[in-house]
């Protein structure tokens, strides 16, 4: 039995997964869930800065993808379907509880970032502190610019697909992802700029 490289997989092939799914094939879906899991997850993680609540909204995705049995439109790869539906989720969530939250910002490191246990302390107290200044960095950045950085760094979608989960002309997800690398790269230079923000 040969298994095909996980880096060599395609929108293509996310999309013939899921047809195969869909025929009861459940190999195809334990497929599909290891390919975007962990993207899923940190793309929820930094919208609600509430690893509980992420996780809630994760497994209520992956449910709602089970029980249906539509598939994407053509125009539309899986993963942004797939992020488009916990998009809706954790709107529907927040809601539900008679609170907007807003696109939050927190995104915790820690939840995906396994110290290096061959790191000696120095390097690891290095880490913790440029993972807080990254913390940091995001927890400034405007909403709108954060759901977009998130969306290409997590979810490595394109800028029209971007445009379409987020009904946002092409043009606008352009210079909201443009303002939000410069203002990082002007943070994250900087670290007096940082603890500003964070003090």
């Amino acid at each position: 039995m040969t298994v095909k490289p996980v880096a060599s997989f395609s929108a293509d092939d996310d999309a013939a997964l899921l047809r195969r799914y869909r025929q009861g094939d459940i190999e195809a879906f334990a497929q599909l869930y290891q390919r975007h899991r962990l993207g899923l997850f940190r793309f929820l993680c930094g919208l609600c800065s509430d690893p509980a609540l992420a996780e809630e909204v994760f497994q209520d995705t992956w449910l709602s993808l089970i029980r249906s049995e539509s598939l994407p439109r053509d125009a539309l790869l899986f993963k942004t379907w797939l992020y488009q539906i916990a998009r809706n989720r954790l709107i529907d969530h927040w809601r539900k509880h008679g609170k907007r939250q807003g696109l939050q910002d927190a995104f915790d490191e820690q939840v995906h970032a396994e110290p290096d246990s061959q790191a000696n302390p120095e390097q690891q107290l290095s880490l913790s502190r440029d993972q807080q200044r990254l913390q940091a960095a995001l927890d400034d950045l405007p909403e709108e610019q954060r759901e977009v950085f998130l969306l290409r760094a997590h979810a490595e979608l394109q800028l029209h697909e971007i445009a379409e989960l987020t009904r946002t002309p092409v043009e606008t997800v352009k210079s909201r992802l443009r303002y939000a690398l410069q203002k990082l790269r002007r943070l994250l230079a900087d670290p007096a700029a940082v603890e500003e923000v964070s003090a």
